[in-house]
């Protein structure tokens, strides 16, 4: 069976930026979770097309004390709300909670799940006996096409490929099959393909 990989935050729902923190990140609570335009559409059209749609997301979240496991499954029951309007989507999903420097010594280490690592990929893939040839990883950041790449995963870079990021894509010496700029575009290339 084929699947689309799909990381989380930026493919799926808006980022939030942290004044106070100086970054760009997942969203912190449930109130916050914005799943971008398009994508219930285009996720629906994914599963027309004969694939399993499954997160795999780094969620350092809990690993550097920003909030809870309770509040964590708060935001992804609130991403389904607003996205299951027309039946369930996600097939699956695998998150990597660690991070090498948490706050939270329970999620303080270096995975194999953890991305540009393909662990959680391999694992989703020998669960739900999915074919890594025939399967695509959409992400908007490198370790997202690292992972996938490992994985031998076609990938498609979700979001505007700047100078940076194609220093950044070079230097790991991987490049996605495809760019596009968000979810809708990546199925018309799924689609042709």
């Amino acid at each position: 069976m084929k699947a689309i990989f799909l990381d989380r935050d930026g493919v799926i729902n808006e980022l939030i930026y942290y004044a106070e923190h100086g970054i760009v990140d997942a969203p912190f609570t449930p109130t916050q979770v914005k799943v971008l335009p398009g994508v219930p559409a285009a996720l629906q059209e994914l599963k027309a097309l004969g694939y399993k749609l499954i997160i795999v997301s780094n969620q350092p979240g809990i690993a550097k004390g920003f909030f809870s496991e309770d509040t964590f499954a708060q935001i992804s029951q609130a991403m389904h709300a607003q996205l299951n309007g027309n039946g369930k989507l996600i097939d699956g999903e695998y998150y990597c909670f660690h991070h090498p420097q948490a706050k939270i010594a329970n999620y303080r280490r270096d995975c194999r799940c953890r991305k540009p690592r393909p662990g959680s990929i391999i694992r989703a893939a020998a669960e739900l006996d999915l074919d890594l040839y025939k399967s695509w990883m959409l992400g908007d950041g490198v370790t997202d096409i690292q992972a996938g790449a490992k994985a031998g995963c076609r990938t498609i870079l979700i979001g505007k490929l700047k100078c940076e990021m194609c220093y950044l894509l070079a230097e790991s010496g991987v490049r996605p099959h495809h760019v596009a700029a968000g979810l809708p575009e990546a199925v018309d290339i799924i689609r042709k393909r």
